[in-house]
């Protein structure tokens, strides 16, 4: 009997840098991408097949950059996602699959601009880049989450909040959950990230539940402000009706 096509698919864009025409390194050396294998195992896990330890209903997988950095108005990122989404969909020969897009810092940046393309239903960028003069119209329609770590140093969480706002007005439906005692690498409190990121993807696929007060700041309308659409990780994990976390 032929495998069942997936129901879905997640796409992981890790990190990279602000320029950098090279290729990233391979296997351990790419750190960007190591940091990323636990949240792909973690996902892997919640959408396994019951019975079946090998198979999953979403397939999970992460996007090849041909570069290390964004490099400009090249945005090499951008092209390697859009790149993968379209070899997706002749892959899977489903034009409707639906595809949320997973990144962290320069990849969220690529997430968050590949957007528009016609798979994808949503996003979910962890402490993203998001310069204050990159577009949001392609965003329309479509659910973003970000999580940004309150003691970022190296991407701006303010920028984050911004970019949610600048959104929601353009017709996304947006949220920013803050992450107290983080960072960007997001080695502190790593349990917290790995769980969250997990409900919020699977929780935008259908295939788990979003906590509560996410559905209801993504149902904010688009005059409301940043702060409103702006979640607490840890009052989330004290709402006994989130649905949320173990403690880190």
């Amino acid at each position: 009997m032929a495998p069942r096509p997936p129901s879905a698919a997640v796409l992981v864009l890790h990190g990279g840098y602000e320029t950098g025409v090279e290729p990233p390194p391979p296997g351990l050396l790419n750190l960007p991408g190591v940091r990323m294998r636990p949240f792909v195992r973690a996902l892997r896990r919640a959408t396994r097949v019951p019975g079946d330890d090998d198979r999953t209903e979403v397939l999970v997988r992460q996007v090849r950059y041909g570069h290390r950095g964004w490099n400009g108005p090249r945005a090499d990122a951008l092209r390697d996602a859009l790149a993968a989404l379209d070899a997706l969909g002749e892959e899977t020969g489903d034009d409707g699959l639906p595809v949320v897009l997973l990144g962290h810092s320069m990849g969220a940046r690529a997430a968050l601009r590949a957007a528009g393309h016609p798979l994808v239903r949503g996003v979910v960028g962890l402490a993203p880049w998001c310069p204050p003069g990159d577009p949001v119209t392609q965003l329309a329609g479509r659910d973003v989450v970000l999580v940004h770590s309150s003691r970022d140093r190296i991407t701006s969480p303010q920028a984050t909040q911004s970019l949610t706002a600048r959104a929601r007005r353009a017709g996304a439906r947006t949220c920013m959950v803050t992450v107290r005692g983080g960072d960007h690498a997001m080695i502190r409190r790593a349990p917290a990230w790995h769980h969250l990121t997990t409900a919020l993807v699977t929780g935008l696929l259908g295939t788990g539940t979003l906590p509560g007060p996410v559905t209801a700041a993504l149902g904010l309308p688009p005059t409301a402000e940043a702060t409103e659409g702006t979640l607490d990780l840890d009052r989330l994990r004290a709402d006994r009706g989130a649905g949320l976390l173990p403690s880190p």
